[in-house]
């Protein structure tokens, strides 16, 4: 799932607005058609759409109905039509908000900081490339979704809140599988070999999921 899917056919503004929402770290899937939209939102789903309404094929309006019908994701429709009829049909079809061209690009920033601060940080931890989604119990690595058991994902959303934190193998196998469990503590290892097959470029040489030899592990 990326961060922002924007819908816009003006080049240089899509263009423009892709450079400032990556450098703020956000990730952005772009488009100029409205089918094509709808197309990637259900395909690969997004936190938040920046919606132009007069774009190629379906308009922004419609892509806004169709979408509001299958998710609440928040929606920004963005357009250089201004009279208060378009204002109130973009509201009350669902979009969140309406934001005339041409915008203060730090003020679209500051609204879709707070969005994403009100909305997601609770949800979200974000470690460099990581991102785990604690409510929904899923990560991604540079974009694309890691494949993982509820066991896995347990394990290495504990080592990543504690990042920087050695924590004994222990604690690990009493807090993942219980104090009382029948598994061997070799269930741990092979979790931490599976984590790291899925996260690093090496796992051989793992540069996040570290080994405190006699101790146990620590996610850097």
């Amino acid at each position: 799932m990326v961060d922002i899917l924007l819908v816009e056919d003006n080049s240089d503004i899509s263009e423009m607005l892709c450079d400032f929402l990556r450098a703020e770290g956000y990730t952005v899937s772009r488009t100029d058609s409205g089918s094509k939209a709808v197309e990637l939102f259900e395909r690969y789903g997004a936190k938040l759409l920046l919606l132009d309404v007069m774009i190629n094929g379906i308009d922004g309006f419609a892509v806004c109905e169709k979408i509001r019908r299958q998710s609440d994701v928040p929606i920004f429709i963005i357009s250089a039509r201004t009279d208060k009829n378009d204002k109130l049909n973009g509201l009350v079809i669902g979009a969140d908000d309406y934001i005339e061209k041409p915008f203060d690009i730090d003020l679209l920033l500051a609204k879709i900081s707070g969005l994403f601060r009100r909305r997601y940080s609770l949800d979200e931890l974000k470690l460099d490339d990581l991102v785990i989604n604690r409510s929904e119990k899923t990560a991604s690595l540079r974009g694309k979704p890691l494949d993982m058991t509820a066991k896995e994902f347990e394990l290495l959303l504990l080592l990543a809140e504690n990042r920087g934190k050695t924590l004994t193998k222990e604690y690990l196998f009493s807090y993942i599988w219980g104090s009382d469990s029948e598994s061997e503590q070799q269930t741990l290892t092979v979790h931490i070999k599976r984590l790291r097959e899925k996260l690093e470029r090496d796992p051989k040489k793992p540069e996040h999921i570290q080994t405190v030899w006699g101790v146990g592990y620590k996610f850097i």
